[in-house]
């Protein structure tokens, strides 16, 4: 069901080495540490270590028993232990609990702590605070970046949004440099960067350093181009529904590092299973990027083809029967596999995002996007609220609402925020705080315009000698300019014609025809013109910072080859599934190929990002169990992979 394109489209990089590089560092941090040890390991690092190194790799590396960093008193007996941490200064300061309590329990063991993807000084300062600093080792994991896909490689960063966007906090950026010089050591050299947005520019500045730094060398380049671009450039995109497959299997079922857990609605057992979702997997490979109104044609088609593969066998005699067993019957039964999980998700999906009230929010955004009927989208948000539909679903609108139209009236602002109050409790006035500190909800100053403003920030924010002034304040004045930005890129089409969305015409097909991604347009635009001249009204409507850089190592590069054509975007801030569609398709149209780092938060997680979630900035109560599934326990499955084996503490006695 792929879109039809260039044929003459260049072959990706092998991403692979990025794994090898990574374990192998890994491995080599372990044996510093020798004889048995017990390894403790951080929540969220445990799907990507999946990808990294088994369980079995550890064993024969003597790891003894796995443990998952509960911030509670450990039960390990070993001797050795192990940390493989984030650098956060909680989980630094319970090694620190765990180290002092075995001092006063007079007990002797070894500590090493390995800080990934880096170490970071207030890290170090913890541990000679509590009085560990010299009895524990410390070590740097440089795990950069995981291959998720042939084109997709995260680097898996949860924190990077909402420390640098919303807390201005931008320890991260240094760590995407160091990716970014990374990849160029590896697949580079590149022959031109370009970018645009504030974390853009420092990312670029700290890689040439790294450069500079360096050891030149001369290789083939697999890599040409670079684009890098801030998240908040684009905010309008990630706060839209997403309706591509991959898209809409996030929404519902969340991928996590590539992976993602489908219930036994959807295997149509009594337990369910992980998936991962890649280019390896043929049905979802021939999906993912579609419209969601294109997946049930094509899955009934494949259907079909696959039960006249099957009905071959008849007829056949016993060294015909002898070469479909061989050849083809393991290749059939795995595909029959993937397509009824497909299936089955598709039907998961269809049941929650068909109803009318999914039809409604569509339009919505829709009318949002256009500028129309604004006062009928006000409603449709207050009934949205008071009938508690979905709590991130309406703050996705709210901001929606509020980055369109460039800010919301005081009365419209105070009107709705206190009805979602209301609706789901006071303790989202600090997800409105962070909300309007990052510029994502703002309300229009009374007695100026919120244009006039801007430019006042601006001025801020470019003065030198208010260097401390946080991103967010900068980020007040970059999301206040869709509608003249929208008119520019034309962002929204214009046309009589219904959209065909079996046969796409741009980019727009991800979200019904009714809007380009300005991340992806952005990229367009740039890609065409190789460079910023021509865009510089764009370029001041999206708050400067931009650049355009040959690189230095870039001259000896063939010239017209098919590195010149491959095409490495880095969002600062993660993307969407959405954007990472819009850019296959870019690819396929102007024989280009993408190579996306997406995940660099969880937004937008984001999770997951992030690819990008609204999630990162709301403060969340536990939620109460809502279902009968909620209260069920399950039997634990068998082990298949690194998860699966962390020994939990056992339970408090009951009382009799």
């Amino acid at each position: 069901m792929a879109h039809c394109g260039r044929k003459d489209s260049p072959e990706l990089p092998d991403f692979s080495l990025l794994k090898r590089l990574a374990r192998d560092q890994l491995i080599y941090l372990l044996e510093q540490l020798p004889g048995k040890k017990d390894l403790f390991i951080e929540a969220d690092l445990m799907s990507p270590l999946d990808r990294i190194a088994n369980v079995s790799t550890l064993k024969q590396h003597e790891v003894d028993k796995l443990y998952k960093v509960e911030y509670k008193p450990i039960f390990s007996i070993s001797d050795q232990l192990c940390f493989l941490i984030r650098p956060r200064i909680q989980t630094v300061k319970w090694i620190c609990d765990v180290a002092n309590a075995d001092k006063a329990a007079g007990r002797f063991r070894r500590y090493k702590i390995i800080f990934t993807p880096q170490k970071f000084f207030a890290c170090e300062a913890v541990l000679e605070e509590q009085g560990v600093f010299g009895d524990v080792t410390i070590d740097e994991w440089a795990f950069y970046l995981l291959p998720l896909d042939d084109d997709i490689i995260s680097l898996e960063l949860p924190e990077f949004f909402r420390d640098n966007f919303l807390a201005g906090d931008q320890r991260w950026v240094r760590t995407a440099a160091s990716a970014l010089h990374l990849l160029h050591s590896v697949y580079g050299p590149f022959s031109k960067i370009y970018g645009i947005g504030r974390c853009s520019k420092m990312t670029y500045e700290l890689w040439r350093e790294q450069v500079e730094e360096g050891e030149a060398k001369t290789c083939q380049a697999e890599i040409g181009k670079v684009f890098l671009i801030d998240r908040d450039v684009d905010l309008v995109t990630p706060l839209c529904s997403q309706v591509v497959y991959e898209g809409l299997v996030d929404d519902i079922f969340r991928i996590k590092c590539g992976c993602v857990d489908f219930g036994a609605d959807v295997t149509s057992s009594d337990k369910s299973l992980k998936v991962m979702l890649n280019s390896q997997d043929k049905v979802f490979n021939e999906i993912r990027n579609e419209h969601f109104s294109n997946v049930f044609g094509f899955l009934s088609q494949k259907a079909r083809n696959l039960q006249t593969a099957y009905d071959k066998r008849r007829g056949m005699d016993i060294k015909q029967m002898k070469t479909f067993v061989s050849e083809e019957l393991k290749g059939l039964k795995q595909e029959h596999r993937l397509l009824s999980l497909h299936i089955g998700a598709s039907e998961s999906i269809m049941k929650k995002k068909t109803k009318q009230d999914f039809q409604e929010l569509l339009k919505t955004e829709h009318s949002l996007l256009e500028g129309f009927e604004i006062r009928e989208c006000i409603s449709f948000i207050e009934e949205h609220i008071n009938r508690q539909v979905s709590m991130i679903e309406s703050l996705r609108l709210l901001c929606l609402l509020s980055i369109t139209e460039n800010g919301l009236l005081p009365k419209d602002y105070r009107s709705l925020k206190s009805q979602y109050l209301q609706s789901y409790g006071v303790e989202h006035l600090l997800t409105f705080a962070n909300l309007r500190q990052s510029g994502l909800l703002v309300e229009q100053q009374p007695g100026e315009t919120l244009t006039v403003m801007e430019s006042k920030v601006g001025k801020l924010v470019n003065d030198k000698a208010a260097g401390k002034l946080t991103d967010a304040f900068s980020s007040l004045a970059k999301k206040s300019n869709f509608r003249a930005l929208s008119k520019k890129l034309n962002l929204v089409p214009k046309s009589d014609e219904e959209y065909d969305l079996r046969v796409p015409r741009d980019m727009a097909y991800i979200f019904s025809g009714a809007y380009v991604p300005m991340s992806c347009k952005v990229i367009e635009q740039v890609l065409e013109r190789d460079g910023w001249t021509g865009l510089e009204e764009v370029t001041k409507l999206l708050n400067g910072h931009d650049f355009s850089v040959t690189g230095s190592n870039g001259a000896d590069l063939r010239s017209k080859n098919d590195a010149q054509r491959i095409v490495l975007v880095m969002f600062l801030g993660g993307c969407t599934f959405s954007e990472i569609s819009a850019l296959r398709f870019l690819g396929r149209e102007r024989g280009y190929k993408f190579i996306v780092l997406p995940r660099l938060s969880d937004l937008i997680v984001l999770p997951p990002p992030a690819p990008t979630r609204l999630s990162d900035l709301i403060v969340l109560p536990p939620p109460a169990p809502t279902r009968l599934s909620d209260l069920i326990v399950l039997p634990p499955p068998a082990p298949t992979r690194l998860s699966d084996l962390i020994v939990l503490p056992p339970p408090a006695p009951t009382e009799p």
